[in-house]
């Protein structure tokens, strides 16, 4: 009979955790880049919507967090060397 394995351990670890929550930071930083250029009076046109920093930079900062929360999901854990002895 097979033994069945204790599958109590979280499917990510610490480090890929932490790499989750720096992507979400960095997300997040995209976003405030993205911010401002309203125009104090509604009838003069703001051609600050359209400076690098909005168009983009701030979505490749966007980009660049997402790629890193999918690589700390994707990424596979180191085995544990108790289980390489077995």
């Amino acid at each position: 009979m097979k033994k069945q394995n204790d599958n109590t351990q979280m499917a990510t670890t610490r480090k890929g955790l932490w790499h989750l929550l720096m992507g979400l930071v960095v997300i997040v930083s995209g976003f405030i880049l993205m911010m401002g250029g309203a125009p104090e009076d509604p009838e003069v046109f703001n051609w600050s919507i359209f400076d690098f920093r909005r168009l983009v930079a701030a979505p490749l900062v966007i980009i660049a967090g997402l790629v890193l929360i999918v690589i700390a999901i994707m990424r596979r854990p180191a085995p544990d060397k108790e289980e390489d002895a077995r």
